[in-house]
């Protein structure tokens, strides 16, 4: 049994089953709604995704808080206190603090656990991109690879983690500053939806418009001919904040023209949700590059 436990937080997305069959710490997120803190369990034990979308189609906002340096400190220490090694796998830089929050509990901590050893990669990912990523790494732990591997690994293949998503409505795209007022006025006038995905930086960036909503699901499908690294071998990740018809349109498409070992649909937990608004849908997989 390998003597180190990966630890990443709920901005993963990763199915409850999954993290417990995985072995995962997972660190849960704050978000804040109608005056309210929750954490974002992977359970939902707080809120559903169900609940949370509801309550945004009825006009309610949510904003979001980063994990605390005490938080992470907390959480890694828990594992060390138990004589195990730990490996941090974090949300991107590029869109929270949380990973800048890990970074600065391992470097204290290692200096209270020096014969302990406490690694952290910033993975650059986000929702079940990151999940996928972290999927990935767990399961070289459970076929026995050492954590110096595993954190190798990650480092030389972050960057093959490909993030593409689209999303219905633009007023929560615009309320986090991703697109101009104008654009989403315009867009939504047009019926034209982004495609965006995540650059090499953790960046959320728009890469490309559709118009209607179903040529955006397409487009979302043609990046797996584009980039993809051997599609029909691949576990394959969608995430959908309440439109999970939509993401298994995605995914049939995906089986149909290019084939997949697996595809894990999940929900967006309220952490991204709360910047996507419902009606995004994403897919994720590994490719020669972003």
């Amino acid at each position: 049994m390998s003597n180190y436990v990966i630890i990443t937080d709920s901005s993963c997305d990763l199915p409850d089953r999954l993290v417990r069959e995985l072995e995962l710490e997972v660190l849960p997120l704050a978000f804040i709604m109608d005056g309210r803190t929750y954490r974002n369990y992977p359970d939902n034990r707080e809120m559903s995704p169900e609940d949370f979308y509801g309550r945004q189609k009825d006009g309610l906002m949510a904003t979001t808080n980063a994990v605390n340096v005490g938080e992470a400190s907390d959480a890694m220490e828990a594992v060390l206190k138990q004589d195990k090694d730990v490996l941090v796998l974090g949300f991107s830089s590029g869109l929270s603090t949380t990973y800048n929050s890990f970074k600065i509990a391992a470097d204290e901590l290692a200096e209270k656990y020096p014969s302990r050893r406490i690694y952290t990669v910033d993975t650059l990912c986000a929702s079940l991109g990151q999940g996928m990523f972290v999927y990935q790494a767990a399961k070289m732990r459970q076929e026995g690879k050492s954590i110096e591997e595993v954190r190798d690994w990650a480092e030389a293949n972050k960057l093959r983690q490909c993030h593409w998503f689209t999303v219905n409505d633009l007023f929560f795209l615009k309320k986090g500053g991703r697109v101009s007022a104008a654009t989403a006025v315009v867009g939504t006038m047009l019926q034209i939806k982004p495609v965006m995905h995540v650059d090499n930086e953790g960046h959320l960036i728009k890469a490309d418009t559709a118009r209607g909503r179903k040529a955006s699901l397409k487009a979302l499908v043609d990046k797996v001919g584009e980039l993809a690294e051997n599609p029909a071998s691949q576990v394959m990740f969608i995430s959908h904040s309440d439109c999970l018809a939509d993401a298994q349109y995605v995914a049939d498409e995906i089986k149909k023209r290019f084939g997949a070992r697996e595809i894990i649909i999940n929900s967006i937990g309220p952490v991204i949700g709360a910047h996507t608004g419902p009606g995004c849908v994403a897919l994720f997989f590994t490719g020669t590059h972003r």
